[in-house]
This record gives structure tokens, C-alpha cells and sequence, in this order.
């Protein structure tokens, strides 16, 4: 059975989605004026181990919503900036967002809407509109507010003392202090250059959390959903502010379990662009590193543990990787018939190490550990020739059953498929070395060999013929 630390109850729980053996899940996505960073993309790759362990470990059925808020502050300054409608500013780094998150392996969740969306705005100020009937609104000035202190149980979420906070405050920009509560606007009335529509509460935009709350709903059904999640820093007042909307509508509880991420650090220092280290995906590769290894580092800690992003610490998540990439090459090289127990056994072992480090609350390390703890074992017998070729193919079918939920393996399966140097060019000049160690030209040969490493491509000859691998 699953067990998932719950943000609400600060506590581990039995997690089983509530009906129809379906998860319906919504995960807060980015905000699209400018390029996702490794800090988001820590939240993101961890909830797409979360979205594959509810399916290939539990065996459930997965409805997940991941959103693009597309109208906010930064989106409408972003877009006034480039002097480009919103629709247009914003269409440029929903495609970036999709493009690294492909190179990170990401699962197509199955709706990614948009905040402007006209259904997803009608739908906002239809629960507006709800709110206002229910009693937890005010106007001012043509903008809609939520008066927190009509939600007696506001700030159970973040466990907000009631007595500091401020009553009658209102606060209109979208993001404000993480230490003071107070009433937040709904819909915000029309502004001079500003994008505007009016589906019955007034000409104007929505605020930043009323748009998470409607779209989970419209697209998940009636309350409860299952399952939210995002990064940590979202607690408050986002997902504090999307319960009180939800509940405040609805009357209902707005989901059941919250799942947050904790942050990324880099070098030890929180990520600021004035310190220059708030990377994104593009400038890890600018440093000679894959997509597949950063994916590999952000599940290298547990969820809830803060991680530290280092250089060094990208160095050894590439040597793992081809340490298994390699290993899974020597696999390839066992051919001898029969069988081993021992062999069976330590695919038994690991298979069950892994399923309960993932049960428990999605525990990446443990995993990991369960993976290499196989390929030590299993490398020792190959070493001592214990191995048959139906051994070889169990083993490869248990680490193709981990990697549908860790997805590092065919990441990297799928860049090297991708190499530097085109597939032909590289194999034509493997047969030139060949050719040319058969005459015994071997500077030529070595010649050949130096200029693929200067290309990123490392040839190993081996009793089989000579091999060729990204560097």
C-alpha cells in the first residue's frame, strides 16, 4: 500500500484514490514569462515519479491536471515589455516549458490547460459568482475580494495562527508575504493596457490563485479531487488561498492529500539571479551535461529533503548512469544456457526493495540503491561466470520494470540513440579503424579513435567487435 506524506495532516497516510480506482490529481505548472528553471523542474520531474508510481507501481488509473498560468502580473509586464499580445508572449514559453520538459522525460499529463482559456474563465468567475452568494466576498473599486475572515478554517494548510491575522487588509498583486495573511482579490477589475473579460463579474482578469482552484474542478469533477501537488513554496498563500476558494464555493473539502516538493539549492546557496545561479535546462547542457543526468540528480534525494545542486554532484549522476547503461551492455554479452537461482533471487530482492522504497511516501533514494544493489550482485556474477542468457533477460526486464517509473535509463537510451556524430558517420569510421589496424596503420587507427573522442563518441573494443558510446 502507498504511503504519502500528507502536508494537511502533517502526517504519513494510506493513500487510494476515493472512487473509480482513478487518481485524480491537479499539479500547479508554471507561470510562462520566461524559461522554467532546475528549481521548478525538481517539482516537476518529482511529480512525474509520483504520476508513474500511482500507475506502474499501484496500478491505478492517473487524471492529472498540470496548468499554464498565462495571465498574472509577470505575464502581462513580460508581454507589455516584448510588445507582443499575452496570447502570443505566453504560446513562446509554453512551448520552451514543453520542450525541456520532453528532454527531462515528462509524461503528458492528460489536460494542461490554459488560464485564458475562455472555459477556464468562465469557470472562474462562475465560482466567483458562487462565492459571493455563499457570503465570502466584497467589491471595491470593481474588484472582487475574499474576505478570509467569513473561512473560519482559513490557514489550516500553512497552520496559520488566526490571532495575527490582519482583518479588512486587501491585497491585489498576486504574490505577497508568506507571513501575512490577508484578504486576496478574486477578479481584478479592468485596467488601462491590461487584457480584459467579462463572463458575469465584471470586466477585468482573474487573480492568480482563484484560476488553479476553478480549472482543478471544471477538469477533475466535484470536490474532493484526490491529490495536489507542487513545490513547497506554494503552501502559502497559493494553495492556502485555492483551499479557501474551493471549500468556500463548494462547501466541500478540496482535496484530500497534498503532496510539496522541497527546494532546490545550488551550491549551497538559494537560487537568485543575482548571484548567477538560477539555471535552466539549456545551460546545463551549455556545461556538457544531459537532460537525463539532471533528471537522475533531482531524484537522487528524497522529495521532502532539500537538495543541493552541484557540478560535482552532476559528475557522479553521469557516471551512474553509465554505469548502468554499461551494465546493460554486458548483459547483452551473456549467452550461456541455464539457469542460476542466485541470479533469480537477487532480481526477486531487488524488485521488492524497490517496490517498498517507492511505497514509502516515494522514497527515490532507496530505490536507486535497490537498482545498483542489482547491478552489483549481478556483476559479480558475470564475473564468475553464474549467469545464463535467461538470468541476463530477467535482470533487463527488471530494470526496464524500474525505469517506467524512474525514466532515467531510456532517457539516456534515447540520447545516445541521438549522438553528437551521425549513427552512419560513426559506424563508417569504425570500419575505417578496422581497416586500418588490419593493415597494421595503427596511428591512423588511434587517429580515428581521437578524433570521435574529440566529438564526444568513445569507442571499447571487446572479443564481440568494438562498441561505440556517448561520452
Amino acid at each position: 500500500m502507498l504511503r504519502l506524506y500528507n502536508t494537511l495532516t502533517r502526517r504519513e497516510e494510506e493513500f487510494a484514490p476515493l472512487r473509480d480506482n482513478t487518481v485524480r490529481m491537479y499539479a500547479c505548472g508554471p507561470t510562462v514569462y520566461a524559461r522554467a528553471h532546475i528549481g521548478n523542474f525538481r517539482t516537476f520531474v518529482c511529480v512525474d515519479v509520483l504520476r508513474r508510481t500511482l500507475k506502474y507501481v499501484c496500478g491505478y488509473l492517473v487524471r492529472e491536471v498540470v496548468n499554464y498560468t498565462d495571465v498574472d502580473d509577470k505575464t502581462i509586464a513580460g508581454a507589455q515589455q516584448a510588445g507582443k499580445p499575452l496570447r502570443e508572449y505566453t504560446e513562446h514559453w509554453i512551448g520552451a516549458f514543453r520542450a525541456d520538459a520532453g528532454q527531462l522525460g515528462l509524461e503528458l499529463p492528460e489536460e494542461t490547460p490554459r488560464a485564458t482559456d475562455d472555459l477556464n474563465l468562465r469557470a472562474m468567475s462562475d465560482m466567483i459568482l458562487t462565492l459571493e452568494r455563499n457570503g465570502h466576498t466584497y467589491r471595491r473599486d470593481g474588484s472582487v475580494y475574499f474576505k478570509i475572515s467569513t473561512l473560519p478554517e482559513y490557514g489550516k494548510l500553512a497552520r496559520l495562527d488566526h490571532e495575527g491575522m490582519r482583518d479588512g487588509a486587501r491585497v491585489d498583486v498576486d504574490e505577497y508575504s508568506k507571513d501575512d495573511p490577508r484578504d486576496f482579490v478574486l477578479w481584478k477589475a479592468s485596467k488601462p493596457g491590461e487584457p480584459s473579460w467579462d463572463f458575469g463579474a465584471g470586466p477585468g482578469r482573474p487573480g492568480w490563485h482563484i484560476e488553479c482552484s476553478a480549472m482543478a474542478l471544471r477538469l477533475l469533477g466535484e470536490a474532493p479531487i484526490d491529490l495536489h501537488a507542487g513545490g513547497i513554496d506554494l503552501i502559502f498563500p497559493h494553495h492556502e488561498n485555492e483551499i479557501a476558494q474551493s471549500e468556500g464555493a463548494t462547501k466541500r473539502e478540496f482535496a484530500r492529500f497534498w503532496l510539496h516538493v522541497e527546494h532546490l539549492f545550488v551550491e549551497n546557496e538559494k537560487m537568485s539571479k543575482s548571484l548567477g545561479n538560477v539555471y535552466t535546462l539549456a545551460e546545463i547542457a551549455a556545461r556538457g551535461h544531459r537532460a537525463s543526468a539532471l533528471r537522475y540528480l533531482l531524484l537522487s534525494s528524497h522529495y521532502r529533503k532539500q537538495l543541493n545542486f552541484t557540478w560535482t554532484g552532476m559528475d557522479q549522476a553521469e557516471e551512474a548512469l553509465r554505469r548502468i547503461v554499461d551494465f546493460l551492455a554486458r548483459l547483452e554479452t551473456v549467452t550461456a544456457a541455464g539457469e542460476h537461482p542466485a541470479v533469480r533471487q537477487a532480481v526477486d530482492r531487488a524488485r521488492a526493495d524497490f517496490r517498498a522504497a517507492l511505497q514509502s511516501d516515494l522514497n527515490t533514494a532507496a530505490a536507486l540503491a535497490a537498482i545498483f544493489d542489482l547491478v552489483r550482485d549481478v556483476n559479480a556474477a558475470i564475473d564468475a561466470r553464474q549467469i545464463a542468457a535467461p538470468d541476463a533477460m530477467a535482470v533487463r526486464a527488471a530494470i526496464d520494470e524500474f525505469d517506467q517509473v524512474l525514466g532515467v535509463v531510456s532517457l539516456r537510451q534515447a540520447e545516445d540513440a541521438q549522438p553528437p556524430v551521425p549513427v552512419e558517420e560513426i559506424e563508417r569510421m569504425i570500419e575505417e579503424r578496422k581497416a586500418a589496424r588490419r593493415r597494421r596503420d595503427f596511428a591512423a587507427a588511434d587517429a580515428i579513435r581521437t578524433s570521435l573522442a574529440d566529438r564526444g563518441i568513445l569507442l571499447e573494443d571487446n572479443p564481440g567487435g568494438t562498441r561505440w558510446k556517448r561520452k
